[in-house]
């Protein structure tokens, strides 16, 4: 089979998991990445959409807002949400 070089940005913890990755299980970082991205766009081709969980949540800053609001200060818990933790 033919190859080519792709080239990525990536961030310094990703390739620093690559590197453990490749010295644990003995595969080239190559085969590793190709392998990663062949399963990557498989799954983008064979799955619906909705099922796909994206690794990062990009938020606009009016959401996020809401977010951290909710966070410092969480709403109080509904009906439903009482009955799903009720231990009882």
């Amino acid at each position: 089979m033919a190859t080519t070089q792709i080239s990525a940005h990536i961030s310094v913890e990703t390739k620093a998991r690559l590197e453990r990755f490749v010295r644990r299980s003995g595969q080239t970082r190559g085969r590793v990445i190709e392998d990663a991205l062949l399963q990557h766009l498989l799954a983008l081709e064979e799955l619906p959409s909705n099922v796909i969980i994206p690794a990062r949540i990009v938020l606009s800053r009016e959401s996020a807002e809401k977010v951290r609001e909710m966070i410092a200060r969480p709403p109080e818990p509904t009906e439903d949400m009482k009955r799903l933790f009720d231990d009882r």
